[in-house]
């Protein structure tokens, strides 16, 4: 293996130094992932998009900087972005053929920020089209398979970052989550994903789904890293109405803190039951860990989860078939067969049901700050189960048939409602090989200690480095 495919099962931290050091090019590392995505990208679909030349040449001008003097935090590190946000003159798909030609002239304001860090975009990645879906199945540009068993979903709507991260096509990604979509394949694919606060993030020259939901977030390998990321996203934009004019902190300085005087809160009844039982064997590990670092935990009473299930559907459904009617009247054919009834059902909400929604929604979150008083932060599983197969519409829980829409959606979609920062991350393996995701969530623009408790847990945790069969074959 090349010392550039090596340096791609590192951090990106440590990339970053190197590359600043001139002890490696970018070009070096950048062609290390050009050639890993040759390889495995035909079997795993991770990208839509490979931007070979493109990228060549920015990681020589990357080379250039350093030389110069520049000081770029992120310097040569590759990243993957969803293919719902722009990079100029590249197609912003959204996973639909209806975008295929598409040719955005500018980059998105998330893009461009980690751009000028040092990143090198190296394609644009697979997605459920238009964001809408929870699988990553795509009948127009291929399924996109979970680099630990490619049988398996790696979990949506950002699949293609977590399968390029976790084989290591890439060190760092820009994500979208409206319901789940960043921190559900981070969970199946064994990989770190920030759904940020509401606002944190600039949201411009994104393809919408849900205007008074959608965040921008980063995915990684490891929490520092998504720390990283995050230090160059966030901050205000004009461009952006929605965005936050809170100064941003130093998001790496309290990564090596342990958890002490930390309450994390656990909510049993719905996130914890019911659960696959190797999820809830990992999970009962992870609060083992958490203590360990120093937290104190602290058992929660949560109420129902229907109200919240239920706001968030018709908030969804109302917003994302306001953005794309045109589309939905016009072009519905040729939308994919999940995502084509999901639009035009919002079309059928009235005015007066989607503020309804919108009114639970402000009950919900005032009853979630409520409850808020009695710890810092919270810790769920990401994901009752492991991934299924592709192909597979039920899960069975506690002998129960569910669908998989809701045990996915039911444990992430609660804190997309209530703009709360969220954190999924490994907590460990199945007896067949598949990751477990911990979520942990923070009160609004909390995302400082949640990554020190993410870097803490990952600390105390110890799980051992893995890399998925397909990348040593």
């Amino acid at each position: 293996m090349s010392a550039a495919l090596e340096l791609l099962e590192k951090s990106a931290g440590e990339v970053s130094a190197q590359v600043r050091s001139r002890a490696i090019s970018a070009v070096e590392v950048t062609q290390g992932a050009l050639d890993r995505i040759e390889a495995l990208n035909p079997q795993l679909r991770a990208f839509i998009t490979v931007m070979t030349k493109q990228a060549q040449a920015e990681a020589a001008a990357v080379d250039r900087l350093i030389a110069s003097g520049r000081d770029l935090p992120l310097a040569g590190v590759p990243i993957a972005i969803k293919d719902s946000f722009d990079v100029a003159g590249v197609p912003t798909t959204a996973g639909s053929k209806i975008l295929a030609n598409s040719r955005p002239q500018a980059d998105a304001e998330s893009v461009k920020r980690l751009r000028d860090a040092g990143c090198v975009v190296v394609g644009k990645s697979s997605l459920h089209e238009f964001a809408y879906g929870f699988t990553s199945r795509n009948p127009h540009y291929g399924d996109c398979r979970n680099p630990w068993d490619p049988a398996r979903i790696p979990g949506g709507s950002s699949g293609g970052n977590a399968v390029a991260l976790a084989t290591g096509m890439v060190l760092g990604a820009i994500g979208g989550d409206t319901g789940g979509s960043i921190r559900l394949p981070a969970a199946l694919c064994g990989v770190v994903g920030l759904k940020v606060t509401y606002g944190l993030v600039s949201r411009h020259g994104g393809v919408p789904l849900s205007w008074s939901i959608d965040t921008v977030g980063p995915m990684a390998r490891t929490v520092a890293d998504a720390a990283r990321l995050l230090q160059a996203m966030a901050g205000y934009d004009a461009k952006d109405s929605a965005c936050s004019r809170l100064p941003v902190p130093d998001y790496l300085a309290d990564l090596g803190r342990d958890l002490k005087g930390v309450r994390i809160g656990i909510p049993h009844q719905g996130f914890f039951e019911p659960l696959d039982p190797e999820v809830g064997t990992a999970m009962q590990d992870s609060l083992e860990a958490l203590k360990l670092a120093g937290a104190e935990l602290v058992d929660v009473d949560w109420p129902s989860l229907e109200p919240v299930v239920g706001a968030h559907r018709s908030v969804l459904f109302a917003e994302a078939s306001a953005a794309h009617e045109k589309m939905i009247r016009f072009q519905a054919a040729e939308l994919s067969d999940d995502v084509r009834p999901l639009l035009q059902a919002g079309l059928f909400l009235t005015s007066g049901q989607y503020l309804a929604a919108q009114q639970a929604r402000r009950k919900v979150i005032e009853q979630y700050r409520g409850l808020w008083s009695r710890f810092d932060l919270l810790v769920t599983p990401t994901s009752p189960i492991p991934a299924p197969e592709i192909g597979a519409t039920t899960t069975r829980l506690d002998d129960r048939e569910v669908p998989l829409v809701r045990a996915f959606l039911d444990l992430t979609l609660p804190f997309n409602l209530t703009g709360q920062p969220a954190l999924a991350l490994p907590c460990g393996f199945t007896r067949a090989g598949l990751p477990i995701g911990l979520q942990l969530v923070g009160r609004p623009f909390a995302e400082r200690l949640l990554l020190q408790a993410g870097a803490a847990f990952e600390a105390a945790r110890g799980l051992p480095a893995r890399v998925p069969a397909v990348v040593r074959t």
